[in-house]
C-alpha cells in the first residue's frame, strides 16, 4: 500500500512517482539559481579582469625590454657621433663608411618613434636635461643651455634619455 503521508509525491499511471513542488521549494530553487549565476558572473568578471592584467604586464614587459634595448643602440650611437666629430677629413672613404653607419642607426630607432631632440638656445627644463655644469657668458641669457654634451631622445611623447647639457649662469 503506497504511503498516503507524503503531500509532495503522487504516484503516475505508470506506477512512477512523480514530485510536486511547493512554491517554497521553488523559491529556495530560484534563490539557488539565482545565488549560482551571481558566482558565475563574477568569476567571469575576475577571469576578464585577470586577463586585461596578465595583457598589461606582458605589454610593460615587451616596452621594458625594448626599453633597454634602444638605450643601448643609443650609447652605440653616441660613439659614432664622437668618432664622426674626430674624424675629420682624414679618410673620406672610413668617414663615408661611419656615416652611413650612424644614418642606419638613427633610421632604425626612428622607426621605433625614437627622435632626437635639441637643446641648445632653449630654456633650461629638467624634465629634458640634465645639467652638468654651467658656464659664464654673455652670449646666452642665465638658465638657457649653452652646449649639449650628451644629446636627449625621446620615445613618442616620453623622454627616453634627458640630454646632458651646460647651461648659462
Amino acid at each position: 500500500m503506497p504511503n498516503s503521508n507524503k503531500p509532495s509525491e503522487a504516484t503516475e499511471g505508470n506506477g512512477k512517482v512523480a514530485a510536486t513542488a511547493r512554491p517554497s521549494d521553488i523559491n529556495q530553487l530560484q534563490e539557488q539559481v539565482r545565488k549560482e549565476h551571481e558566482m558565475y558572473l563574477r568569476a567571469l568578471a575576475d577571469f576578464d579582469n585577470f586577463r586585461r592584467r596578465v595583457e598589461r604586464e606582458r605589454a610593460s614587459a615587451a616596452q621594458s625590454g625594448k626599453r633597454e634595448i634602444i638605450l643601448s643602440m643609443i650609447e652605440a650611437l653616441d660613439g659614432f657621433d664622437r668618432a664622426l666629430q674626430q674624424i675629420g677629413d682624414s679618410n673620406p672613404s672610413v668617414l663615408e663608411g661611419l656615416q652611413a653607419i650612424h644614418r642606419r642607426l638613427l633610421a632604425v630607432l626612428e622607426a621605433q618613434g625614437v627622435t632626437r631632440f635639441s637643446s641648445v638656445g632653449e630654456a633650461f627644463n629638467p624634465e629634458l636635461h640634465e645639467a652638468i655644469a654651467s658656464v659664464k657668458t654673455d652670449a646666452y641669457q642665465p638658465g638657457v643651455v649653452v652646449d649639449e654634451v650628451q644629446r636627449g631622445y625621446r620615445w613618442g611623447e616620453a623622454v627616453l634619455r634627458p640630454a646632458r647639457v651646460r647651461v648659462a649662469q
